[in-house]
Order: C-alpha cells, then sequence, then structure tokens
C-alpha cells in the first residue's frame, strides 16, 4: 500500500524542510538560529514555520527510520530525568541498552511505580520477542515491584528478566540523560506534552542516526544527509 505524501501541500521543497528538521534535532539551536541559517542561503521564512515542521516531520521521520534500526541488546538500562513542560515539571522515562542505543522513551505527569510499569510495558511489547534479559536501575523501590510484576506476567515461574539496582552500574543512561540535556539547551521547556513527545521524537530519532545504531553503510555527517534524504519519506 502506497503511504501518502507527506510533503503534499508544502510550499517549500522536500530538501529544504528536512534540512530545516535535521538541523533544529541535531544540534542546540533555536527555531529562530535555523530560520538564520536558512536566511543566509537565501531563504526566507518564519520561525513558527520551522516549528510547524518539527512537529510534523519529526514523528515522521521516527516512524520511517524503525525498519533501519540495529537490534537492541538484551541488556538494559533505564532511568527518569525531567522537563519542564506547562510550566511544570514532567518526568522523562528513557532506557538504552548495553551499546547506548534507545529502546524507548515515555513521558509522563508522574514519578511513581504506575509511570514505571506503564513504560517499562511499553518498551518490552515494542521489542517483542526481543525483551531484555537484565535491567539495571537505580535504587528506587517501585522498580523491583514493577520488574518482578512483569516477570510474573510472562511466566509465573521463572525470572526471566533479571534486575539490577546498582546505581553505579547505571552510568550508562546518566551520561546520555547528560547529553541529551546538553543538546537540548535552553529548550528543556516545552509548552504541552503533546509538542513535547513530537521534538523528542525527532531529536532522539537524529541521534539514534548519528550514533550509528541504524543499518547504514556510511558513518559520517554525509552518510547522515543521505540516510534522511533516502528515506521513503522523500517519495511516498
Amino acid at each position: 500500500m502506497k503511504r501518502r505524501n507527506p510533503f503534499k501541500r508544502h510550499r517549500f521543497p522536500q530538501g529544504i524542510i528536512l534540512l530545516a528538521v535535521r538541523w533544529y534535532c541535531r544540534y542546540p539551536l533555536s527555531c529562530h538560529d535555523v530560520t538564520d541559517l536558512l536566511a543566509e542561503r537565501g531563504i526566507a521564512l518564519d520561525r513558527s514555520t520551522v516549528f510547524r515542521w518539527v512537529q510534523k516531520f519529526g514523528p515522521e521521520i521516527a516512524k520511517r527510520t524503525e525498519r533501519h534500526l540495529c537490534r537492541s541488546s538484551l541488556n538494559w538500562h533505564v532511568d527518569e530525568t525531567y522537563l519542564r513542560v506547562g510550566g511544570q515539571w514532567r518526568y522523562l522515562w528513557r532506557a538504552v541498552d548495553a551499546n547506548g542505543q534507545l529502546v524507548d522513551f515515555r513521558l509522563t505527569a508522574r514519578r511513581d511505580a504506575k509511570a514505571a510499569k506503564s513504560f517499562l510495558s511499553k518498551a518490552i511489547e515494542r521489542v517483542r520477542l526481543h525483551r531484555p534479559v537484565s535491567i539495571i536501575t537505580d535504587k528506587a523501590p517501585s522498580y523491583r515491584k514493577v520488574i518482578r510484576d512483569i516477570n510474573f506476567r510472562y511466566d509465573p515461574h521463572f525470572d526471566g528478566i533479571k534486575h539490577i539496582d546498582k546505581k553505579w552500574r547505571n552510568n550508562r543512561i546518566e551520561s546520555d540523560h547528560a547529553a541529551l540535556k546538553r543538546l537540548l539547551g535552553y529548550r528543556q521547556s516545552f509548552r504541552s506534552l503533546r509538542t513535547a513527545k513530537a521534538t523528542l521524537q525527532g531529536i532522539e530519532t537524529i541521534r539514534t542516526i548519528k550514533n550509528q545504531h541504524i543499518h547504514y553503510p556510511r558513518p559520517s555527517i554525509l552518510g547522515e544527509m543521505e540516510f534522511v534524504k533516502n528515506l521513503s519519506i522523500i517519495s511516498a
């Protein structure tokens, strides 16, 4: 079945739209910064246009990149950090594998066992048959119960997922949080959960491409540009 063309009825060419979205998601730039860089190349547009492009095409690029992702390893690191959304603190749950590849993320209003269970269940369902054999977390007590419940759901007589709660073992995801925060810069405040999720989908996907967690033979900035350009989003 042929997919719809997401660029239909857009005034600017696909290449310019993808360039603006990739710049915004790869570098710590504001929408205003992106419009200034495009203006230097003779392309005049409003910063609100860049914002709308990121909201629409960030998730679209993420969706089209799914089938190119490398398979996650079976050892996960899970932790949560926080972002400001709509003037309030919201929690960003993230899981990366032993190679630093993002498994999944989720934004929630609360930081409790229910939110942890919802996130981990979603992440495990996403990888389907490749469930983790170990999950490394900090010493937050909610994780132990959640992982025990997940194990019981899949097999009441066997602990399929080993829980490791040594904080020093979780340095990998904590450094990944820090790298994401540096990239977000002052953009760590969003207007709504919807806009935050769409922006993060784009940023996390471009980071995945940059970190070579995809099946693509050209690991360089030119390779990143070529990969995004050649996604099926171009010819849909």
